[in-house]
């Protein structure tokens, strides 16, 4: 089963997205590190799938995820 496009961006995708990290190397050391959390709880999942709303959080600052304001 696959989720239909513009459904959800993977976690990796989103932090790249907000320029926490220039590679995705980088940002899979900062996922697998424990640094990041999804919707309150540290999530290691590299390609968590992000829904509408969920908020990311990476040292301190807060992030809502806009699917509408993304593009795949």
């Amino acid at each position: 089963m696959q989720d239909t496009i513009g459904e959800y961006i993977e976690l990796n995708a989103f932090l790249k997205s907000k320029g926490i990290a220039q590679t995705g190397g980088q940002i899979k050391l900062i996922i697998r590190a424990g640094n990041v959390k999804v919707n309150g709880e540290v999530d290691l999942r590299n390609k968590r799938k992000l829904r509408d709303k969920d908020v990311v959080e990476y040292i301190g600052k807060k992030y809502v995820v806009g699917l509408n304001n993304l593009k795949k």
